[in-house]
């Protein structure tokens, strides 16, 4: 049975709406080391075995935390625990960082990138790109219904890097503003799919038109080494207004094809071929 500070961090995260898979595997990261200050012996491995099962139904679309699971090894030994959890924590700053001066190369003075929704990924290459001097303007959709692009633009804001923030259903009209496609990634697939937050898809499909590339930011804990686009489960989040229920699916899966590459702590992988 795992304990009540335990349960209480994971419904915390349950009902989070703005941070993403990288927020999610942070927070997952922390109840293990609150798990090592509570628990030893069998009801420290008991519990471990529970986290392996629950913490991935928080969210089943987010490869981290399936991937976070498998590197936590079922131990009695809390201080082993401990160093696991760090180690992950360690591996999740630095991948944020490298991710950040990679992609920023990418960005050019005067360019426009076009976003979606809130990445912490994204934002690090925009925080990059912004200390090497780089001079450029984000369009940014507001990301209904949970508005993450407000957030974003918040951050944007505080940075002093320009941006525009448009309703999602204008991602094809801004699109052919831009010069290159930025998102972030909840998962990527075996077969190279990047599963974001919905309206991910519309915009890659916008900018193949367009002619835009399009990446997406991902830390390669994000990469599913079991699941194939068709089968990754897509969370729906109760919603309604004005008196009538709305469909809300929060994520959807953009194909390999209308995805000129992922930015990891590794390099720029192109997929499926690289993935």
């Amino acid at each position: 049975m795992l304990p009540p500070e335990i349960r209480s961090l994971l419904e915390d995260m349950r009902v989070e709406r703005i941070r993403g898979a990288s927020w999610m595997a942070q927070k997952g990261a922390e109840a293990y080391l609150l798990l090592a200050d509570l628990l030893e012996g069998n009801e420290l491995k008991n519990a471990l075995q529970e986290m392996r099962e629950e913490l991935p139904k928080v969210n089943p679309t987010m490869a981290s935390l399936y991937n976070l699971v498998m590197f936590i090894p079922i131990t009695d030994d809390p201080g082993l625990l401990k160093s696991r959890a760090e180690e992950f924590l360690r591996l999740i700053n630095e991948a944020k960082k490298e991710i950040g001066n990679i992609g920023s190369e990418l960005i050019d003075n005067g360019d426009i990138v076009i976003t979606h929704s809130f990445s912490s990924a994204v934002l690090e290459v925009f925080t990059s790109a912004k200390r090497k001097g780089r001079s450029f303007k984000v369009i940014l959709t507001e990301s209904a219904p949970d508005f993450e692009g407000l957030a974003l633009a918040n951050e944007l804001s505080a940075l002093g890097i320009s941006y525009e923030v448009i309703t999602d259903a204008q991602v094809g009209l801004f699109s052919k503003e831009a010069t290159l496609a930025l998102v972030g990634a909840d998962n990527v697939t075996r077969d190279g799919a990047v599963v974001n937050k919905a309206g991910t898809y519309p915009l890659a499909l916008a900018c193949y038109d367009n002619g835009v590339p399009f990446y997406a930011a991902a830390e390669s804990f994000k990469f599913h080494p079991e699941l194939n686009s068709g089968d990754v489960e897509l969370v729906e989040r109760p919603y309604a207004r004005n008196g009538h229920r709305v469909r809300n699916v929060l994520f959807d899966v953009t194909p390999w094809k209308y995805v000129r590459g992922i930015i990891t702590e590794l390099g720029i992988l192109v997929p499926p071929r690289e993935i």
